[in-house]
């Protein structure tokens, strides 16, 4: 695996970056007064720019570089070379079109409800929530599978993420699905959560296998829950702790 800092479409945001950087954190009002921004009247816009592509974030009023900020792993997988990165917002039609052949298959309920936010959203994420992140798998510039988190708005939940993930049926058995589910795991330990979740259909055996053979277990099961084609179907609930 490889990893490339990330690119800059302009001189400010270069800037802006390698400040955050130099400094750890700093406050808008330290990144206003640093004299480096050749318009500084647009430093909010492009902050929130940035915010939005993954390459800072902010808390408390302080912006640092993001921990993944940008970052691009590359995979040799059979000899096709695929890319998994942070989703940018060119990504969106890419990511909607896997999440609709998934659903075609009617074994991945709640992945649906990502793919109507998506088509309904005018960004992909919005810049003043931090609490959702998309990383995407790329070949030859074309998306082939997404891993999305969401952390709840309820402060009581505020520990756990629900984890939606799926490739192309033409790509899966190629070891994608679990570069895009390390990589979201990853973001939501160093995020420091205490649990991811992931509810699938009952019919859906191959998910279920695949979660449990990296660690995932079974937290609870709820009798009859969907009904797909005509006939009621059990959801199993999925969990994944942090120590």
């Amino acid at each position: 695996m490889s990893s490339a800092r990330p690119e800059f479409k302009t001189p400010d945001r270069k800037r802006i970056y390698e400040y955050v950087e130099e400094h750890g954190e700093v406050s808008f009002d330290d990144l206003l007064d640093s004299g480096i921004l050749s318009e500084p009247e647009r430093y909010h816009q492009l902050v929130a720019v940035m915010r939005r592509d993954g390459m800072l974030e902010q808390e408390d009023g302080m912006l640092r570089t993001a921990v993944d900020a940008g970052v691009e792993e590359h995979h040799d997988v059979d000899g096709t070379t695929v890319t998994v990165r942070p989703a940018r917002q060119e990504d969106i039609s890419g990511i909607v079109g896997v999440i609709r052949q998934v659903t075609k298959e009617r074994r991945y309920v709640v992945a649906e409800s990502v793919e109507q936010q998506l088509s309904g959203d005018s960004t992909l994420v919005d810049t003043d929530l931090e609490d959702q992140r998309f990383f995407v798998a790329v070949v030859d510039d074309e998306v082939v599978g997404w891993c999305g988190l969401e952390v709840p708005e309820m402060d009581k939940l505020s520990h756990t993420a629900e984890l939606t993930l799926g490739v192309l049926e033409e790509y899966r058995g190629m070891g994608i699905g679990e570069h895009l589910m390390d990589r979201g795991l990853s973001w939501a330990e160093e995020r420091g959560l205490h649990k991811v979740y992931n509810s699938v259909p009952s019919v859906n055996e191959d998910a279920i296998e695949f979660l449990e053979s990296h660690g995932w277990e079974v937290e609870a099961v709820r009798s009859e829950h969907y009904r797909i084609g005509g006939e009621f179907v059990d959801e199993v609930m999925m969990e994944k702790t942090f120590s």
